[in-house]
C-alpha cells in the first residue's frame, strides 16, 4: 500500500467520502473550515495499486511546545471493500509517515462501534466514545413516523396542526447568519462552548455549491421566528449542528416540526442518513430524549485510540 499525503486530489475526495458516508469530520469542507481557522490539517489517500482504499483528514496541534498531537476524528473514511487486514495495515501506514515532528502523539476515533472495532488489534483504547442518533432517510415518511415515540408524534401531530404556524426549510444565508447571532446569544447564557460560530461560514465557503452545503429549518409564528434548526450537509449525510427556540417555540414544540420538516426536505435531496449528533442523558438529558425520541439508531462509537 502507498499513502499519498497533503496535496491530494480535492475533487476525489468529496465523491469518495460520499460514497463512504463519512461523517462530517472527515468532509472536505470540515478541514478547510478549520484550515481558515489557522488549525493545521493532514490530509492522506491511501491507494493499492490504482485502487482507493481509504482517505483520513487529521487534525493537529503543538503541546507543551514539543509534542504533536493529530487526531482523525471519525475516520478513516473506506472502500465498501476493505477487510480487517488491510485496515489494520492502513492504521499502521498513517501513523508511521504522518508528516508531523516525531515526537507525536495520533489518536483515531473511527466511525464504528466497539462491537466492530477488530480492525484496531494492536491499538490502545485511551477514551470511550459518545454516542449519536442516526436516522435512515432511505425509509418512507410514514415509516419513519411509525418508528416516532409515542409522545414525540402527539407533540409533531399537534403543532403540524397549529394554522398560524409557517415552516420553512432552505439554504437561507441570511437566516444562517440571524441564527448564528442566536446561538452565540445562548452561549453566553447558558455559559456553554462548541465550535466557534464562524466555523459554519467557512463550512459553506469552502463546498463547491454553497447552496448544497447546509439547510436551515425554522418556524414563523406572525412576525417573529419561534424556533429555528441548523444541519450542514456532507455527501449523502446532513449533520444536525445547532438550534435555539424563544419560549413561545419551546410550548409549542416547534423543534418536532421542524425535525420532520428537514427529514423531508433532506430525502427530496437524495440525502440518505441525518445525524443527529451526540445524546448525553446524564448532562443534556431534554436535548438526549428529543434525539431519542425520534427512533433512530442510537451508535455508540468505539471510542479513541492511540
Amino acid at each position: 500500500m502507498n499513502v499519498v499525503w497533503n496535496p491530494v486530489d480535492p475533487g476525489l475526495w468529496p465523491s469518495f467520502h460520499a460514497s463512504g458516508r463519512g461523517a462530517m469530520q472527515q468532509a472536505w469542507a470540515y478541514g478547510e473550515a478549520l484550515k481558515a481557522m489557522d488549525v493545521v490539517i493532514h490530509r492522506a489517500m491511501v491507494w493499492e495499486g490504482e485502487r482507493l482504499v481509504a482517505v483520513a483528514q487529521f487534525m493537529c496541534r503543538r503541546v507543551l511546545g514539543y509534542l504533536s498531537v493529530a487526531s482523525c476524528t471519525r475516520g478513516p473514511v473506506w472502500a465498501s471493500d476493505v477487510g480487517t487486514d488491510e485496515r489494520q495495515q492502513v492504521y499502521v501506514l498513517l501513523r508511521r509517515s504522518l508528516p508531523i515532528a516525531r515526537l507525536k502523539v495520533v489518536l483515531f476515533s473511527p466511525d464504528l462501534a466497539l462491537d466492530e472495532a477488530q480492525e484496531l488489534k494492536g491499538l490502545v483504547r485511551v477514551m470511550s466514545g459518545y454516542s449519536t442518533v442516526l436516522l435512515d432517510l432511505t425509509k418512507p415518511l410514514p415509516t419513519l413516523k411509525a418508528a416516532l415515540d409515542g409522545k414525540w408524534r402527539n407533540r409533531l401531530v399537534k403543532v403540524l396542526g397549529h394554522e398560524k404556524i409557517r415552516f420553512h426549510v432552505q439554504p437561507s444565508r441570511k437566516k444562517c447568519d440571524w441564527l448564528l447571532g442566536k446561538e452565540v446569544d445562548q452561549r453566553e447564557a447558558k455559559k456553554f462552548h462548541g465550535l466557534p460560530v464562524e466555523f459554519v461560514s467557512h463550512y459553506i465557503h469552502a463546498t463547491a455549491d454553497p447552496a448544497q452545503a447546509f439547510a436551515v429549518a425554522y418556524a414563523e409564528l406572525g412576525k417573529n421566528t419561534i424556533a429555528a434548526m441548523l444541519f450542514l450537509v456532507h455527501g449523502r449525510v446532513a449533520s444536525y449542528h445547532m438550534g435555539w427556540a424563544d419560549a413561545e417555540g419551546r410550548q409549542l414544540n416547534a423543534h418536532n416540526a421542524l425535525l420532520w420538516q428537514a427529514m423531508a426536505y433532506f430525502q427530496d435531496h437524495q440525502i440518505e442518513v441525518l445525524d443527529l449528533g451526540g445524546v448525553n442523558t446524564h448532562d443534556l438529558p431534554g436535548i438526549s430524549r428529543f434525539k431519542l425520541g425520534t427512533g433512530g439508531e442510537v451508535l455508540t462509537l468505539a471510542g479513541t485510540y492511540f
